[in-house]
């Protein structure tokens, strides 16, 4: 970079999607449907728990939070999608940006530590069916809750800072239209072995961390279901844990090939990049509703029981 040409922190941040800009009027149909899913769906499955009383047990609630967080996820990209998409509005003030980033990299965080909690769940439910009562209380499942907010506010704590620090060049134009910590940290001139280290550590420390324990529940699930002698047992309990298998593939799948691509993909091309991180944002938050409401019997039934409640 020309010294002349840098500053240590620009007005703004210029959004886009790379290699897409002619079709993005086009885009913003698959996009309204992906976000009006998330939020209907969402906010569907979080009435059908605060309504149905028999739904208000661990699996439940970590489902509400799970919904909760989708919510969340879907709220803080699309105000800045669809005003690229339908309004060409791609200019983001440098604080904003970081609000943005911040809050989406929390509320991923979240996401991965209540699938961890979801499988916990499973895992006391069919290995300790005994116990589950008394060792899911309601006071447990809300300390969990606190614990896994408070994890991922103070673990990101010192990100927006370590941006603020750098100084960035001429460069302001992000490949997503939403605001991404690498992809803010690859607009810098300066030396970002910090950024890259420390990011690479609370990753590795926390989605990390909850993937592999998330794994070993479902090996020692595994193993307790192959033990029992009744083929009908077998495959009910298999059963209750196909809805959250799939809702951690639809997460990790796209986290997974996202930081790979961050960390290792110099030579990919940006469009897969982009590709990537929008499956990454909004897929989870439109299919688990649809998951749970196909897979859970449960949440069908309550569902129904409403549809005909508000029909008669």
């Amino acid at each position: 970079w020309e010294p002349n040409s840098s500053f240590s922190q620009p007005s703004a941040f210029l959004m886009g999607i790379p290699g897409l800009e002619s079709l993005q009027p086009w885009l913003s149909i698959p996009f309204c449907v992906l976000y009006l899913a998330a939020l209907l769906g969402n906010c569907i499955i979080l009435f059908i728990i605060r309504k149905t009383q028999s739904l208000h047990e661990p699996m439940y609630y970590f489902l509400a939070m799970l919904a909760v967080t989708d919510l969340g996820l879907a709220l803080c990209t699309l105000p800045t999608t669809l005003g690229l998409l339908w309004f060409h509005l791609r200019r983001i003030s440098f604080d904003a940006c970081l609000t943005q980033m911040y809050f989406i990299h929390i509320l991923s965080f979240v996401e991965s530590s209540v699938l961890l909690a979801m499988a916990f769940d499973r895992f006391v439910a069919i290995c300790h069916p005994l116990r589950h009562r008394s060792i899911l209380t309601s006071t447990t499942v809300l300390r969990i809750a606190l614990a896994i907010v408070l994890r991922g506010v103070v673990s990101l704590l010192p990100i927006p800072f370590l941006l603020r620090r750098l100084t960035y060049c001429s460069r302001t134009e992000l490949s997503h239209s939403f605001c991404f910590h690498p992809d803010i940290m690859n607009l810098a001139c300066a030396d970002i072995k910090v950024n890259v280290f420390y990011g690479m550590i609370i990753l590795l420390t926390t989605v990390g961390m909850d993937f592999v324990f998330i794994v070993v529940s479902y090996i020692l699930i595994l193993r307790t279901v192959l033990s029992l002698a009744n083929r009908e047992e077998t495959l009910k309990a298999l059963n209750t844990c196909v809805s959250h298998i799939c809702a951690v593939l639809v997460f990790f799948i796209p986290m997974i090939g996202l930081s790979m691509i961050h960390r290792f993909g110099r030579n990919v091309p940006p469009l897969v990049n982009t590709l990537v991180a929008y499956t990454y944002l909004t897929i989870p938050p439109a299919l688990n509703p649809v998951i749970y409401s196909i897979k859970s019997s449960h949440i069908r039934k309550a569902l129904l029981r409403v549809l005909r409640r508000k029909s008669g």
